[in-house]
């Protein structure tokens, strides 16, 4: 009985002591209680199952993210941010733990100084907003930091909330909610501004994104939440005199209220505005432009005498530098008084008069113009106008749009190629549809695989019968763009024919050395990276052959598949 009582009471001990390594095996390494999967791309029907690299501003956040116990997991404790799974880009968490910090660091500093194109910005995107660890040398909130600067420095709103619903706490957090009620504020939607307040909890100690905390349970009627936080705050020692003079007038706990405009910061700024009665505020060059868009936004802006030239240039300066809308610069220059005889006689009357009067005058004789011609040879001459006082940027847009309006078969022939030159091209339009034309390989149905995801099977058989055709034309040359498809095809599984000499015809192409070092050394984001900065300001389709060769080649090298396809899709079709 005693045995039997101590194997019973041993088999527990041994239950009790084992069930806690059991709880052990599973290990959450999300405190934000986010699930990463990354998963090994296969080979065979990797280009298939990838997701396209989409718009940007259409690509759909990740909820849920599982990761395989296949990949190499860094400490439990450490949190990974993002908003994208990384493998949906053929990246993993540890994408950048073969690359140095200040390598990533030069790399986004050059970046920076470039005007990159839509493809780049997307490919960038994918690289740096794809949840993974920092490269080495770098902590977590620097990296953080790095990515919510350029979401910021870019004015990427959609980016940044995203980033902000997956993300619940990291230390930049303030900052970027911040931004998004400065940008409200500055744009005069405060009701949309207020909705940014449910991404400020507890753990953010600011005092400013309080203060707006405070207005908003105000502009939407909740006065006494918005007195017990006001109490709060105070106790805090976190309020101001101006602050508590302008609330106490909102809440109508006093009937009056300073007229003394503050600057400060924008909120102080807009509480200035909506409490001053009769407000009025003339800005000038040392005017922050978030103030400067918020006075543009509210009607605020306003040049009662339009004898005053010098507030005019202010105004003019501001317009140039993107601070106030430029149209508001045309809404003054219609206002300008001149007689009869001076507008009959523009043409020669412009010489004599003041720099800002010269422009309002060729564009009211623009306005009061019938002809076609006569109109296009009045805004040349206001553009001459515009450059001659470094305004272009005032001019450019206004200037694209007129002319479309036009239309330029509706113009004489000498002005429409110069007019054909001064259309602004919008970022977004597409590239056209895409006509296949199997005498040439990089041209033909091989594509449909890549552009309309068709059948292995039957393009399989179309590189078969392309092929053929192509190697019965002696006169056909391989050129670098074939190569890039042919690279692709041999990469992602495809049989070619045995008498094409593909290793002979690489051997007039090269690939840069030091981006095959990134290729030994693992280094995929940073090589992703590298090829951000070679497409740059360009789409794909306008890089020349070799380049684009040389950066399919090293993308398929590391089966980088999503953003290869990506710039095949540019840069191969012919499009109508």
């Amino acid at each position: 009985m005693k045995l039997k009582s101590f194997n019973y009471f041993l088999g527990l001990l041994i239950i009790f002591l084992y069930s806690p390594l059991l709880s052990e095996e599973k290990i959450d390494i999300w405190k934000n209680k986010k699930e990463l999967a990354v998963d090994s791309p296969n080979q065979e029907d990797n280009d298939k199952d990838k997701i396209k690299l989409p718009s940007s501003e259409t690509i759909q956040t990740i909820e849920k993210i599982q990761i395989e116990e296949s990949d190499q997991i860094q400490a439990a404790k450490e949190i990974v941010y993002g908003v994208y799974e990384p493998a949906n880009f053929d990246f993993n968490l540890n994408m950048w733990s073969t690359t140095k910090a200040e390598d990533l660091r030069s790399s986004l500093r050059r970046i920076n100084k470039i005007n990159l194109s839509k493809s780049s910005i997307e490919i960038l995107e994918a690289i740096l907003f794809s949840f993974s660890y920092p490269p080495q040398g770098m902590d977590e909130t620097e990296f953080v930091d790095l990515k919510i600067n350029w979401l910021i420095t870019n004015d990427r709103v959609d980016l940044l909330k995203s980033f902000l619903k997956q993300n619940e706490q990291f230390d930049s957090k303030s900052k970027a909610v911040q931004y998004l009620v400065d940008k409200n504020i500055a744009s005069g939607n405060i009701k949309e501004g207020c909705e940014q307040i449910k991404f400020i909890d507890a753990n953010i100690k600011d005092s400013y994104l309080e203060k707006f905390k405070i207005y908003c349970l105000i502009f939407n009627d909740k006065k006494s939440e918005a007195q017990l936080l006001l109490d709060l705050l105070r106790e805090q020692k976190l309020s101001s005199k101006f602050y508590d003079d302008k609330i106490n007038f909102l809440l109508g706990v006093t009937d009056k209220t300073s007229n003394k405009i503050n600057e400060k910061n924008l909120l102080s700024f807009y509480l200035s505005s909506i409490t001053i009665a009769d407000f009025k505020y003339e800005p000038t060059k040392k005017t922050r432009s978030e103030i400067w868009k918020y006075l543009n936004a509210a009607n605020l802006i306003k040049l009662e005498d339009a004898s005053d030239k010098d507030k005019l240039k202010e105004l003019e300066i501001a317009a140039n530098n993107n601070k106030l809308d430029k149209k508001k610069i045309f809404e003054i220059y219609k206002k300008i008084p001149f007689n009869l005889s001076t507008l009959l006689n523009a043409k020669n009357n412009y010489k004599t008069l003041d720099e800002s009067d010269a422009r309002a005058l060729i564009y009211q004789k623009y306005l009061l113009s019938e002809a076609n011609e006569i109109k296009i040879e009045y805004l040349f001459l206001l553009e001459e106008l515009f450059k001659k006082a470094d305004l272009a940027n005032v001019f450019s847009k206004y200037l694209s749009d007129r002319i479309e309006e036009i239309g330029i078969k509706n113009l004489p022939e000498n002005y429409q190629e110069i007019a054909q030159a001064r259309i602004v091209s919008e970022e977004d339009s597409i590239l056209g549809k895409v006509k296949y034309n199997d005498k040439i390989l990089h041209q033909s149905k091989i594509l449909k695989y890549y552009i309309e995801g068709e059948s292995k099977k039957k393009v399989q058989k179309d590189i078969n019968k392309i092929f053929k055709k192509v190697a019965k034309n002696k006169k056909y040359f391989i050129s670098a763009k074939d190569l890039a498809l042919v690279d692709t095809l041999i990469t992602d599984g495809f049989s070619l024919p045995s008498n094409f000499k593909y290793s002979e015809l690489l051997d007039k192409f090269d690939v840069p050395s030091n981006l095959l070092k990134l290729i030994d050394n693992d280094q995929k984001a940073f090589l992703a990276l590298k090829i951000v900065e070679i497409i740059g300001e360009d789409e794909p389709y306008q890089l020349d052959p070799e380049t684009i060769y040389f950066v399919t080649n090293l993308l398929n090298k590391m089966n980088l598949v999503t953003i290869r396809n990506k710039v095949l899709n540019s840069a191969l079709p012919l499009r109508t």
